[in-house]
């Protein structure tokens, strides 16, 4: 009985690691390490009009505080869609390094005591396999959107919105390159 009670557990967890991998949440430390990351980003623009376009932030304060909060929140939701759409392409690609490494591991603990079972070997690549997705994901999502993001500010302020008032082009060009890496986010590759 207590067996049974055991495999059920067990496979129990096993099928919530494998809901929780195909799910679009996101667990806290992730989420909170693309908030910061987006609103850091968001924040670099206040700079760039601060010293270059003259804006005052006792003057500006307010709608830098809410342009920053929306860019905010549009860059933590792209981050989130592209961390999405990657880590299943990676962990696919990555997934014979992976399970070389992991049955060398495996290899190396069972000589020195009894032998693996498949199923544990296999739960082991699985685990490993989703790891190294979800990470490699999270920074080439940061990355990949920061990029984005920043070019795009730079070319709306500098080329295409230049003959605005500077105050209307910090709100377009930051506003519109948020929508804009937000938009694409959600789009399939």
């Amino acid at each position: 009985y207590q067996r049974r009670v055991r495999e059920a557990v067990v496979s129990t967890q096993s099928t919530g690691i494998l809901l929780n991998d195909f799910s679009r949440t996101v667990p806290r430390s992730t989420s909170i390490l693309f908030h910061l990351n987006a609103l850091f980003v968001s924040g670099l623009p206040i700079w760039l009009f601060w010293r270059i376009q003259q804006l005052e932030l006792n003057t500006y304060g307010i709608m830098f505080g809410i342009v920053t909060l929306v860019s905010t929140f549009l860059m933590s939701l792209a981050y989130k869609n592209v961390k999405y759409s990657l880590k299943h392409k990676i962990a696919q690609r990555r997934h014979a390094g992976v399970t070389a490494e992991v049955l060398q591991q495996v290899a190396d603990a069972s000589s020195e005591k009894k032998k693996t079972v498949k199923k544990e070997k296999d739960d082991r690549v699985l685990f490993k396999k989703t790891e190294v997705a979800d990470l490699e994901a999270t920074h080439f999502s940061i990355f990949y959107n920061n990029a984005l993001f920043l070019f795009l500010t730079i070319i709306l302020s500098f080329y295409i919105l230049k003959n605005f008032s500077p105050g209307a082009n910090y709100l377009g060009s930051s506003v519109t390159s948020a929508c804009v890496v937000a938009f694409l986010s959600t789009g399939s590759n």
